[in-house]
């Protein structure tokens, strides 16, 4: 199982997360933050469950580009 985690209030949109993992992530029109594909918002944490293991090396690739450090990634 991988585990990402996304802080949605504290993005800036630099947009360095999409560029390094665009099937995960994208830019909202609205507010012009992060959004975590597929994820499950709870109090402003965004989750995302998910047993495709291909996607790490990507969202590491995110949590390491992001300034604000608000994406992490764990494996189970």
């Amino acid at each position: 199982m991988v585990i990402v985690t996304l802080q949605r209030d504290k993005c800036i949109g630099c947009n360095y997360c999409v560029e390094m993992a665009p099937v995960q992530f994208q830019m909202s029109k609205k507010d012009g933050k992060s959004v975590l594909i597929h994820s499950q918002n709870a109090k402003g944490f965004f989750t995302l469950k998910s047993h495709d293991h291909s996607i790490v090396e990507s969202c590491e690739l995110a949590a390491k580009a992001c300034p604000v450090k608000i994406i992490s990634v764990k494996e189970t």
